[in-house]
């Protein structure tokens, strides 16, 4: 059985809308709506388990996944959402052992979602211009335990020569203008490896198409994905009201070569 102890993480459930993720400390309380929430009744007890609050409200004690992580992280930028992710994840075949590149590290919600994936031999390396969003996105990744699956960069790729990355199995861009790292990224990419590009607009979408056409990618495919709740109670069940709409298109390619087998020299 797994017991939940001092420093475990614990994601309180009171219902869906409210949830408390954190590490459990023997002093510790959470002033709550719904009550006063001491870190020591969890102490001791198995996850999945019920405790109450002062107000004589219940709420249930989880191990969080990848996803709460996510949903509960410290923004700095706009994140990808779990619906966006899990296209990524099945779209690109990912798989335990692999090597990512994100150019875009953000708050690091797509990166924690990746190295979930691939540790514990893979690993993702992660760029970023902005110290401030690596501050951020290493506290994150470190909250969810996936810091050793992960090598950060405080560097742009479109200034480096010599790049440390090679044959990697996916690379991901989240950029202003994703189609200025292509030619750098499709050096890092093995043949038939696989990019995604998360982009908020469509004008992004139709210059990001082009480049990749430019840069010998084939298999171009650009979508969007749109979440709808259902609110399930017999007899009258419905959507729910809450939701999420367009937060990004996704486009997605794979490295190829147009004019000959094998590499081309700028590879």
């Amino acid at each position: 059985m797994d017991i939940i102890r001092q420093g475990s993480p614990v994601l309180f459930q009171y219902n869906q809308s409210k949830k408390w993720l954190v590490t459990v400390s023997g002093d510790e309380t959470l002033h709550t709506h719904i009550g006063v929430i001491r870190h020591a009744d969890a102490i001791g007890r198995p996850y999945g388990s019920r405790i109450t609050t002062n107000k004589e409200k219940y709420l249930y004690l989880l191990r969080p996944t990848t996803y709460d992580y996510i949903m509960k992280i410290q923004h700095g930028t706009q994140i990808v959402y779990p619906k966006d992710i899990g296209y990524i994840l099945a779209r690109s075949g990912l798989e335990a052992g692999q090597t990512v590149v994100e150019i875009g590290t953000g708050s690091g919600a797509l990166t924690t979602a990746l190295a979930g994936v691939i540790r514990p031999r893979g690993r993702v390396h992660t760029f970023d211009v902005d110290e401030r969003f690596i501050r951020i996105a290493e506290k994150n990744i470190r909250r969810a335990g996936m810091s050793k699956y992960v090598v950060q960069y405080t560097a742009d790729v479109m200034d480096m020569t010599k790049l440390p990355v090679s044959d990697a199995d996916l690379a991901v861009i989240d950029l202003g203008d994703p189609w200025s790292a292509v030619p750098q990224v499709r050096r890092m990419l093995r043949g038939s490896g696989s990019l995604f590009a998360v982009c908020p607009t469509m004008n992004q979408l139709e210059k990001l198409a082009a480049a990749l056409t430019e840069n010998e990618f084939t298999d171009i495919e650009c979508s969007e994905r749109i979440l709808r709740t259902i609110d399930a109670r017999e007899g009258k069940t419905r959507h729910s009201f809450h939701g999420i709409g367009h937060t990004a298109y996704l486009c997605y390619a794979r490295k190829a070569y147009f004019e000959r087998d094998g590499e081309r020299a700028e590879d």
